[in-house]
């Protein structure tokens, strides 16, 4: 698909300096070999790569001023990478925009089917299933008895959502995601064996929320697992049962979090971080990469280490450890000068 360099300054909100009806039909880096397409300055680091760029439109700031003469066509914007970010979610929702019931896919005669529905090759969908308009269910994906999923969300090839799931409003669910396995729960006995605890409850996954690929969602025990509004996972995350993330939140991936634990709003969380169960994470926390978190966190923190404590105290803690070599030595050889000393 083409767009000339008008059409696209008029869905950014931008302006064109050059020739408008210049038509590209891909995008590209600024610092790459590949020549045409369309490309963007957002971090100054990059602006001499606009002088050598093969790129035939470049989006670029309000404020940018050249220093050299420039051939290529500008659209000029507010905020470059904002504007980059909405023009290549447009592109992709193009790209993804599929319609249509196939053939080989199964769907159970209860099930409700809103417009404009897309289900590929060998999809499931089980009993009672509500599926809202514009929802797109990938081949091969398994959407569980009585699950529910909003308006134009989407669930990519193999993904696997137990019963009694409900999916809110334009959610992503990328490919190997599990939503609604058994949390994990076991009764121990007094012969040291397990007996396990029936997990009754669901997942409730709320508006505008993203999936990353081979993430899991435990079932709460009872009631249910919650992901809020605007929540961004990434892959390989394990979030356990009963757990509430609050909105907005975004973590990174090979996360763990442990059951019934609640973390707030606005939080930014590292890749590696384990969190303890049954604990309460504040708003506006901020927990660095390979953090163990074991208590409770208070409103705007921000931790790193394990056991994770304030980054502040941590960074001078670090300092001393990375001394502690020689802090030793020079323990080891005043010991020496007192036992000289007295002897």
């Amino acid at each position: 698909m083409e767009f000339t360099a008008q059409k696209i300054a008029e869905v950014l909100g931008g302006r064109v300096e050059g020739n408008p009806d210049i038509a590209v039909d891909r995008v590209i880096k600024i610092d790459g070999d590949e020549t045409g397409g369309l490309s963007f300055l957002a971090n100054p680091k990059y602006e001499s790569f606009i002088y050598t760029t093969g790129a035939d439109v470049v989006i670029v700031g309000n404020d940018f001023t050249p220093e050299k003469d420039l051939t290529i066509t500008l659209i000029r914007v507010e905020e470059p990478y904002l504007a980059i970010a909405t023009l290549l979610d447009l592109y992709n929702k193009m790209k993804l925009d599929k319609t249509g019931i196939s053939g080989n896919a199964f769907i159970h005669e209860t099930a409700t089917i809103g417009e404009n529905v897309y289900v590929g090759d060998f999809a499931y969908i089980g009993k009672d299933v509500a599926l809202g308009d514009d929802v797109k269910i990938y081949p091969q994906a398994y959407i569980g008895d009585n699950s529910r999923l909003g308006e134009r969300s989407m669930v990519f090839a193999g993904a696997r959502l137990y019963h009694d799931t409900v999916i809110g409003k334009d959610c992503m669910i990328h490919s190997g995601v599990i939503i609604g396995s058994d949390g994990f729960g076991f009764a121990a006995t007094e012969n040291n064996e397990y007996v396990k605890v029936a997990q009754i409850g669901n997942v409730v996954i709320e508006d505008q929320v993203e999936i990353g690929s081979n993430t899991t969602i435990d079932r709460a025990t009872i009631g249910s697992t919650i992901i809020r509004k605007g929540v961004k996972l990434d892959n390989l995350i394990q979030v356990a049962h009963n757990v509430e993330i609050g909105e907005n939140t975004v973590i990174a991936a090979q996360t763990g979090i442990s059951g019934s634990t609640r973390i707030g709003r606005n939080c930014m969380i590292g890749g590696q971080v384990g969190i303890v169960g049954h604990i309460k994470i504040g708003d506006n926390v901020k927990i660095q990469a390979q953090a163990g978190v074991p208590a409770n966190v208070k409103d705007g923190e921000i931790i790193m280490g394990s056991p994770a404590i304030n980054l502040r105290q941590y960074m001078k803690s670090y300092i001393h450890f990375k001394n502690l070599h020689s802090i030793v030595e020079r323990l080891d050889n005043l010991e020496k000068q007192l036992g000289d000393s007295e002897a």
